[in-house]
Parts: structure tokens; C-alpha cells; sequence
């Protein structure tokens, strides 16, 4: 209890004093490096130019992970597969669907 009351002690006596040291440092400001206005604009900026670096490499990343494979798929399907196609829809019975079959894997 007596600790905390130094500690407001301490910062209620020290902000007048690191005011006035402030005010004492002349013309510097720690946010004014000579740009005027323009200042005012670079750190909007530079904060979406590293926001576009982090969702670019994040999305680099994803990609290198899955092996540049999007869940699309690209190739046409196999005779074997066209026909399992078709037999699954009932365009061809099941006679057919046999004898197609041992065409295919004779061929």
C-alpha cells in the first residue's frame, strides 16, 4: 500500500517537471523531422505499402505450401472415367458398361 502511494506520488509531482523539460527543447518535436505537411501523408502510406507486403507474402506462402496447385482440375478425364460417368448417370447399362470396360483396359 505504501509503495503505490509512492508511485502516484511520483508521477503526480514528476509530469509538471517532464512538462516544463518539454517545454524547454526549443523548437524540436520528436514528430517534426522538417516535412511540413507532407509528413502527414508518408506514415498513412508507408503503413498500406508493409499492410500490401504482408498480404502478398502470406499469399505467397499459401502458395508455395499447397505446391502452386489450385483446386481446380486442369487435365480431361480418362476414358475409364468418362465411362464410370456414364454408367453412374444410366446412360448405358450394366452389359454395356462390362463390355466398354474390357475394351478399354484390352486397348
Amino acid at each position: 500500500m505504501k509503495q503505490q502511494r509512492l508511485a502516484i506520488a511520483g508521477v503526480v509531482f514528476a509530469a509538471p517537471q517532464l512538462a516544463l523539460a518539454q517545454q524547454d527543447m526549443g523548437s524540436w518535436r520528436m514528430h517534426d523531422w522538417g516535412w511540413g505537411w507532407g509528413g502527414m501523408w508518408l506514415g498513412p502510406l508507408f503503413m498500406l505499402v508493409l499492410l500490401g507486403l504482408v498480404v502478398a507474402l502470406f499469399f505467397w506462402l499459401v502458395q508455395w505450401v499447397s505446391g502452386g496447385q489450385s483446386g481446380a482440375r486442369t487435365e480431361q478425364p480418362t476414358a475409364r472415367e468418362l465411362l464410370d460417368a456414364r454408367y453412374a448417370r444410366g446412360e448405358i447399362d450394366r452389359v454395356e458398361y462390362l463390355k466398354r470396360r474390357q475394351d478399354i483396359s484390352d486397348g
